[in-house]
């Protein structure tokens, strides 16, 4: 789990927050108690020392518009007298100052020596020239205080007579700001800490339980679903954690569903035959199952992400637009020269609600088989044609003949009759021999098995062939005289072994050799006929099974037969669970083998 950083953190964040509101709100508060308290100490200050100036200007302006006797004091001494009455620690000196800018007298008796010296303060100036009262708060050059300066104009009957100017020790006000400074100061120091510790706790009541959220979402984002919010309460943090586990629930849930049908989906594509292969909008691969990475014989990592046209070889005749647009299904030709592999491509596409196209399903179907089948279905049909056409064409040209008279020819209608009689022979075996592969296609046959001794069986079946054999060919056997007992057919096998000795004796020529063999091991018995005709081809050896199947049509339809012998033989010797197959090279001979299951009791002896 990614550790969140300190000043990242939502708990530390909302103690900041907190802190800061009531931070600013104390300094809004503090700002505007100041600015306000020290105007009011300032107006105090200056109404207290203006109510002083007017006694004292009142009484300048009497002595300064008094009649003075010869007797009484001079002007400067009772100027003096005035502001010597004066005591208060608020006014540091009261000076009076004539209109022509002359000082009278000063309240300071350490500074007497400025009297009769003309007055140089801009206040002074300007309070007589004006007239009208002047005031400023200064910093004194001496004290390095501030000082409140008022210059008040003495009139009488509109015109200025004189000014009083006060200097008064205003530093005090700004002293006791200070102090009330520093007392709100510390009283915000102690408020800003108890804010720190409660809003640490608020911060935690509310961050609690979204950390414990966070980390389940974690878990949650791993698959983990066991775990739940503590809720804390019923507020609305309670009922986000209660819905909160309320959606853990069904996403759990949700989650064992969708496992669920994901287990499903990929048990069925895995056992599906056919191969799938699905792709995302733009036609790369995002999904393969085994049978279709085996049909392309390639790994899943090579294959995914591979653009679909060119991992099926379709890139020349179409584009996946085209593919996405197909209705039918495509044959993909995979065949090789050794096998044939033929499969089918359906097309599906994946699309939204809103019709957006999301990808494409391609399913591939092997359909190597069932063209097999559909090959040799057509093959079959027209190899039958082929052999009933042959002998009704015979007996057509024949029986017309007969018709247009030739029955009164006591040489020639023998003739004809004999051999219409043979093609009606030869069609009712080729007919018979066909119904006798339909029922075994079917199933429609039960093997009436008999346990006998296959070699006295097999000889007895040689001694036939030998005793009515028309050419000078030699039978040569290799059969052992201890029993070996089979549970067998024995008409069917009979037959299986008519068949394959009559084709050797066809195919044999003057003063050739059959030979005959049987060998038993491991609960098989090998049968073997071997001749010295002809031979076959290496590349239609394997076909010498199949139906109506003749290396030399000619010849073969020449010397009688359907071309359905060695096809039936090869039926019935899987229906008794052995396998039959031919060795030849062309110009050395055939040889045929099959093979019948039997088991040996544990004391040696058969039942």
């Amino acid at each position: 789990m990614q550790k969140v950083r300190f000043f990242k953190s939502v708990h530390v964040k909302l103690v900041l927050i907190y802190v800061l509101l009531i931070l600013i709100a104390m300094q809004i508060i503090g700002f505007y108690f100041v600015r306000e308290l020290e105007q009011t100490l300032k107006d105090n200050f200056k109404t207290s020392v203006d109510d002083r100036l007017k006694l004292v200007t009142f009484s300048v302006k009497e002595e300064l518009l008094k009649e003075r006797p010869e007797t009484d004091p001079s002007l400067e001494q009772s100027l003096k007298t005035v502001l010597g009455g004066i005591s208060s620690g608020d006014i540091s000196e009261i000076q009076v100052i004539n209109a022509s800018y002359r000082i009278l007298a000063t309240s300071d008796a350490s500074n007497q020596s400025i009297v009769g010296q003309r007055a140089t303060d801009k206040l002074v100036r300007q309070s007589i020239a004006t007239p009208t009262r002047s005031e400023k708060i200064a910093l004194d050059d001496q004290t390095k205080t501030r000082v409140w300066l008022v210059a008040t104009p003495i009139t009488s009957n509109g015109k200025v007579i004189g000014t009083v100017y006060l200097k008064s020790n205003i530093e005090s006000v700004f002293g006791q700001m200070n102090e009330i400074n520093r007392i709100l100061a510390g009283g915000t120091a102690l408020a800003l800490a108890i804010t720190v510790i409660l809003g640490i706790f608020i911060a935690k009541t509310i961050t609690k339980p979204i950390s414990d959220m966070r980390k389940q979402a974690q878990a949650m984002a791993k698959g983990n679903y066991s775990r739940k919010v503590r809720v804390y309460g019923n507020d609305e943090i309670g009922q986000l954690a209660i819905a909160f586990n309320h959606l853990t629930n069904r996403l759990q849930e949700a989650q064992s569903t969708t496992e669920g049908e994901r287990r499903k989906l990929a048990s069925v594509l895995a056992n599906m035959t056919d191969g799938v292969i699905a792709t995302d909008r733009k036609g790369r691969i995002i999904l393969i199952n085994t049978p279709a990475q085996q049909l392309l014989n390639s790994e899943n990592d090579e294959l995914m992400g591979r653009p679909l046209i060119s991992v099926l070889g379709l890139e020349e005749e179409y584009t996946f637009e085209d593919l996405i647009h197909m209705k039918d299904a495509v044959n993909l030709d995979f065949s090789s020269p050794e096998r044939p592999y033929i499969w089918r491509a359906n097309f599906s596409v994946i699309q939204k609600e809103t019709g957006f196209v999301n990808g494409l399903i391609t399913v591939l179907h092997d359909i190597t088989e069932q063209e097999k089948i559909e090959m040799e279905r057509r093959e079959f049909v027209s190899n039958v044609s082929h052999e009933l056409r042959t002998p009704l064409t015979t007996m057509r040209s024949y029986l017309e003949a007969l018709a247009d008279g030739a029955w009164r020819d006591e040489n020639i209608a023998p003739t004809f009759l004999n051999v219409t009689q043979t093609e009606t022979e030869r069609m009712i075996r080729l007919v018979n021999d066909l119904l006798q592969l339909s029922r075994m296609d079917s199933r429609e046959y039960e093997l009436n098995a008999d346990i006998v001794d296959f070699n006295k069986f097999f000889d007895r079946i040689i001694d036939r062939f030998e005793m009515s054999k028309s050419k000078n060919v030699e039978f040569q056997r290799h059969i052992s005289d201890i029993p070996c007992y089979v549970e067998l057919d024995t008409d069917k096998i009979t037959q299986v072994i008519d068949n394959i000795i009559s084709n050797a004796l066809k195919y044999s020529p003057d003063g050739g050799n059959i030979r005959f063999g049987v060998t038993a091991q491991e609960g098989i018995l090998k049968v073997m006929i071997s001749d010295d005709g002809m031979g076959i081809p290496k590349e239609n050896v394997e076909r010498i099974f199949d139906r109506f199947y003749r290396v030399d049509r000619a010849r073969a339809r020449s010397m009688g037969g359907t071309g359905l012998g060695l096809a039936i033989s090869r039926e019935m010797i899987h229906a008794h669970g052995g396998k039959i197959w031919a060795e030849s090279e062309e110009g050395n001979g055939t040889t045929i083998f099959f093979t019948l299951p039997y088991e040996l009791d544990e004391a040696g002896e058969w039942d």
